[in-house]
């Protein structure tokens, strides 16, 4: 079992993973309108890049937009949910050890301590956004029980890391089960709300061209709208 699920299926689940994320990518832009966005794109590429890496960027640092700072306690609690689930899987020791065996490269990778603190904070901050939709009005009625799978297929992959960590059962049973968890991950992120890994980039991308280009940059400059 360990060796399919380190050979075929990971080799299957990332390509998966990596072809099904372009895919979502491109339709997402493809998908767009000129008539009915109504923003030049094409026209004003300068001014439409400029304004879709102000976007990004801006929405990348902790406090850096109004939204962020109206809400500081869920800002951090997303921030260290994410900053862990991008960090942990991409930089951890045995991650990159199994990655210098298949492809013989492997990353930075992070100190034991600061990864097991950077999965624990992964952890306690899903525990937060599930509370925040139980209770939250204006949250709670737009979750569905998707929203609860989908929170425990992303935190599932951390859980069953460091039950196998700290070796709290069989730890060939639970790397198996961790193995398992990882690969589900990969295999549901291109076909499920998990997408937002790069349709954030995407959508952020384009609400910045639309304000760089419309709403803000080009202002009072002679555009048709």
């Amino acid at each position: 079992m360990y060796d399919f699920l380190t050979g075929p299926m990971f080799w299957l689940s990332l390509g998966i993973c990596l072809i099904g994320m372009l895919v979502r990518f491109v339709l997402y832009f493809r998908g767009l309108s000129w008539q009915l966005d109504r923003v030049a794109y094409k026209a004003y590429p300068f001014q439409g890049f400029k304004g879709a890496v102000n976007s990004i960027v801006k929405w990348l640092i902790p406090f850096g937009t109004y939204g962020w700072r109206k809400q500081p306690f869920m800002t951090v609690i997303f921030f260290g949910f994410h900053i862990g689930a991008v960090l942990v899987p991409l930089f951890l020791l045995a991650h990159n050890l199994f990655l210098k065996e298949k492809i013989g490269l492997s990353l930075p990778t992070l100190n034991p301590l600061i990864a097991d603190v950077l999965t624990w904070t992964v952890i306690v901050s899903a525990i937060f956004l599930a509370l925040r939709r139980i209770a939250l009005p204006e949250v709670r009625i737009l979750t569905t029980w998707y929203d609860y799978v989908i929170l425990l297929l992303a935190v599932a992959p951390f859980i069953t890391g460091l039950v196998a960590r700290y070796e709290l059962g069989s730890y060939t049973s639970w790397l198996t089960v961790h193995i398992l968890c990882g690969e589900a991950l990969l295999i549901a992120a291109p076909f499920t709300k998990l997408s937002h890994i790069v349709l954030f980039f995407a959508s952020r991308a384009q609400l910045g061209m639309d304000y760089g280009i419309k709403r803000g940059g080009m202002k009072g400059k002679g555009m048709a709208w």
